[in-house]
């Protein structure tokens, strides 16, 4: 993405994280934030329970890393002379404001479009851009955990209520993924016709396709699918269960096709004898007596910690994993392996921050980023680029419209 130039008029995770995504491919993403308070964003002192240091913030971090952010009140004749000028050199305009505030502060299509015809028209919302909701907002817990079934999936009825949704931004950052993508394609049918395009993702459309299988299954059949709790799980296959080890933890197996691993799978779970057993020799008696290898199998892994089975089941065949928290995965070897971590400056002076790369790699190698900006901490020299002489910068500044 060298070369592209994206202007970022968005708050929060949604749209950001798309933004982030083209920077961590090359992108110059430009973030335009309230000259006054930044991104609303920067004020939140608390994530899932936990309390944030301002300075190191990972719902900034997370969406901003690579950018360059400038101070604009957009709702400001100034403010709006310095968003056209720099739309004019841009090839992407990426928003997630809803249409009123599009329209009231003059950076819906049209006005964007008057000064450059040429450039991508980026929308991330809750709900979509058609239709009687499309002026209502919403975040994640609300479009994508809750209103689109993927809350209900999640939720065993045997707890008779609703799970609230574990991990903050968790459809923003998909969602943020599926604009990145669209804009990616967005830029190659302009380089190959010169035609430009609108790109539309919300929320509602995100958890749709990310639990599609199931979305189509409930239409086809009128029957909804949930989650269990631990003690009401059934297999029709011994070799697909979650399964407790003897200090807490958990090992999934996930043989889907047991054809080929049975052998091997009885032999590393300290069974051997069951492999030439009749009833689990064969994947359809495995099946007709999944029930009794379920048993023999708990029993097997109930007896040895967590760790033991870690590390022992890593030469097995079939399918399995650790039942891992979010912190866990920050020292898994493969994690690790695969860069999926990368340290970063910190804003405070102190020691780097950690971030997750995004999820595409090039050529195996690790994309580089930089920390998110300070708000505003641009502003200066990405105007001078454009050509602003220092008396203009002083105006607009005096006048409130840029900081």
């Amino acid at each position: 993405m060298q070369g592209v130039r994206v202007l970022e008029v968005a708050q929060f995770t949604f749209v950001p994280a798309a933004g982030a995504i083209l920077a961590d491919w090359g992108a110059d993403v430009i973030k335009v934030e309230h000259p006054v308070r930044g991104d609303t964003q920067r004020g939140f002192i608390n994530m899932g329970g936990f309390q944030l240091d301002p300075n190191r913030h990972p719902l900034i971090e997370h969406p901003n890393r690579g950018k360059r952010s400038v101070g604009i009140d957009v709702s400001t004749p100034g403010g709006q002379e310095v968003l056209y000028e720099i739309a004019k050199t841009a090839d992407v305009f990426l928003t997630n404001y809803l249409p009123v505030q599009r329209q009231k502060n003059k950076f819906d299509v049209e006005h964007i479009r008057a000064v450059n015809p040429d450039i991508i028209y980026a929308r991330g919302s809750a709900y979509g851009d058609k239709g009687p909701e499309r002026d209502t907002g919403g975040f994640d817990g609300t479009a994508f955990w809750t209103r689109s079934g993927v809350g209900h999936a999640l939720t065993p009825e045997a707890i008779n209520g609703a799970l609230s949704q574990g991990i903050p931004a968790f459809g923003d950052s998909i969602g943020g993924m599926n604009i990145a993508g669209g804009i990616a394609a967005a830029l190659f049918h302009r380089e190959r016709t010169g035609e430009t395009a609108e790109i539309d993702v919300s929320l509602l459309s995100t958890a749709w396709w990310a639990a599609g299988a199931s979305v189509t299954q409930g239409m086809e059949t009128g029957e909804t699918m949930r989650s269990l709790m631990p003690d009401d799980a059934t297999s029709v296959n011994p070799f697909m269960a979650n399964y407790r080890t003897s200090d807490g933890g958990t090992i999934n197996l996930c043989i889907v096709s047991p054809t080929g691993y049975i052998r091997d799978a009885f032999e590393h779970l300290g069974l051997p004898e069951l492999a030439d057993d009749p009833r689990f020799s064969d994947v359809l008696p495995l099946i007709e007596n999944a029930s009794e290898g379920v048993e023999l199998i708990a029993k097997a892994i109930g007896s040895k910690p967590f760790e033991y089975w870690r590390q022992h089941l890593k030469t097995m065949k079939g399918q399995w994993a650790p039942f891992q928290s979010l912190v866990d995965l920050a020292t898994d070897d493969q994690a690790v392996a695969n860069d999926m971590i990368v340290e970063v400056e910190a804003g405070d002076g102190g020691k780097p921050f950690k971030v997750v790369r995004g999820p595409v790699q090039f050529n195996h190698e690790p994309l580089e980023t930089t920390r998110a900006p300070q708000a505003s901490e641009h502003t200066e020299i990405v105007l001078m680029e454009l050509g602003l002489d220092w008396d203009r910068i002083e105006e607009l500044k005096d006048s409130g419209s840029i900081a």
